[in-house]
């Protein structure tokens, strides 16, 4: 593997590690609890502004029961799902597509949630340093912000501190859900802008 393959593994490793965390329902604390590993490296590590030592990718992959080939992003796709290849597949509950592959700033995921024959639980909320911008492509999102319920349709948007709990689940029943995030990781937002009215004279 090239040097430049390395980085950009290691950079996108950290938006697997935190979506295989948030898949087993566990929180930074309680990650670190079973490895040693502290929750501000964790956390660092999640957001891209570390890179995880051999050591750290070896008792994450162990507390997860991932391979190495998942974290890494070269697992082979199932011969069945030929066209999801893209997709870094965490058991049956999401499936994540990394969109940027560099250490800092703004970073993008493109996140799938499989279809539910059921009405869904509550889901299970989540807190961190950082800011998110997530916009709903295709498909119902049920977006838990704090005390808010929120129910997102394709071309809604929400962004929030995500320092507040957090949780989205599938709000179904139907077919799956689409969504994009932009995860600012120390803070950093989106700029809207837009070019300035015409001027209009007198008619």
């Amino acid at each position: 593997m090239a040097g430049d393959d390395v980085a950009d593994t290691l950079a996108s490793m950290g938006s697997r590690l935190r979506a295989a965390r948030e898949h087993r329902g566990s929180t930074l604390t309680g990650v670190s609890c079973a490895t040693g590993i502290s929750p501000s490296t964790l956390s660092r590590i999640e957001t891209s502004r570390r890179k995880p030592t051999l050591e750290v990718v070896l008792q994450l992959a162990k507390e997860y029961g991932l391979s190495l080939d998942e974290l890494a992003g070269t697992a082979p796709a199932p011969a069945a799902e030929p066209r999801a290849s893209a997709l870094q597949r965490f058991g049956d509950d999401k499936a994540v597509l990394p969109l940027t592959r560099y250490v800092g700033g703004l970073h993008a995921h493109k996140h799938v949630l499989p279809p539910v024959q059921e009405p869904p639980a509550r889901p299970r909320q989540v807190s961190h340093d950082g800011w998110e911008w997530l916009c709903v492509l295709y498909g119902r999102l049920w977006l838990a912000l704090g005390d808010q319920d929120l129910v997102l349709s394709a071309g809604d948007v929400a962004e929030f501190d995500t320092r507040n709990p957090h949780g989205v689940a599938n709000a179904g029943p139907g077919g799956p859900v689409e969504y994009l995030i932009m995860f600012g990781p120390q803070g950093e937002r989106l700029r809207p802008r837009t070019p300035p009215a015409p001027a209009t004279g007198p008619r």
